[in-house]
């Protein structure tokens, strides 16, 4: 098969995420709360994302920051109101991710990625990671995010068809609606979780095995 498109989410996934939050709610809110703040963090945001699925990505951030904030009983600067968002850009990719992409690339993949944030957050994030990339689609351009579908349509709309593999460390967020419209998966298990009764094609702990997984799974 020629022109093999494999998907990616991004925050999570290729750029340690997780980290780069957890530094931000520390700063701000003690490191001591670091762990049980970022917990509540990942209930928080994708409520707003539900809700209003047109705010950009930056400001969902910032919502989800101030809700915390509320709950804490803590003041915030008005400077820090943008503190994810503005820390978001230096945000590191995790060190297999480079070679791994570049394997994916120099065997004929093409790659896209699939995020639910804005385009200059991702395009600062693809510099990070240093690789190009041929495509990508934020939640922002399209005002869908994920799990809803609008992402694999914007790019069966852009491509001509779907992708032939999403690889993404969330099973919420990913690899359920990949399932849902036939895509085979590749599931970034970073933090050992259970499957929960999600069911990816494939599932790695990292990203180094990624080319040796998606030369499998195209030749089924």
């Amino acid at each position: 098969m020629t022109d093999l498109w494999a998907t990616f989410d991004c925050y999570g996934t290729l750029i340690d995420w997780n980290g780069g939050i957890r530094r931000e709610l520390a700063r701000l809110f003690g490191e001591e709360n670091g762990d049980r703040l970022l917990a509540r963090y990942h209930e928080l945001e994708p409520e707003i994302q539900a809700t209003d699925p047109t705010s950009v990505y930056r400001e969902v951030m910032a919502r989800a920051l101030a809700g915390l904030a509320v709950e804490e009983g803590v003041e915030l600067a008005s400077e820090e109101r943008d503190a994810l968002g503005r820390s978001l850009p230096g945000w590191t990719p995790f060190p297999e991710v480079r070679a791994a992409l570049t394997n994916a690339r120099d065997r004929g993949w093409r790659l896209c990625i699939l995020s639910n944030s804005d385009p200059d957050l991702i395009a600062a994030s693809i510099e990070q990671i240093d690789v190009p990339f041929d495509d990508a689609i934020t939640a922002s351009e399209i005002g869908s995010y994920k799990p809803a579908h609008g992402h694999w349509r914007e790019f069966e709309r852009r491509q001509g068809r779907l992708p032939d593999v999403h690889v993404a460390a969330s099973l919420f967020h990913d690899v359920a609606p990949s399932a849902e419209l036939g895509v085979p998966s590749v599931w970034v298990n970073r933090l050992g979780e259970p499957r929960d009764g999600y069911s990816p094609t494939r599932e790695i702990p990292d990203l180094e095995p990624l080319p040796g997984s998606l030369a499998e799974l195209t030749a089924q």
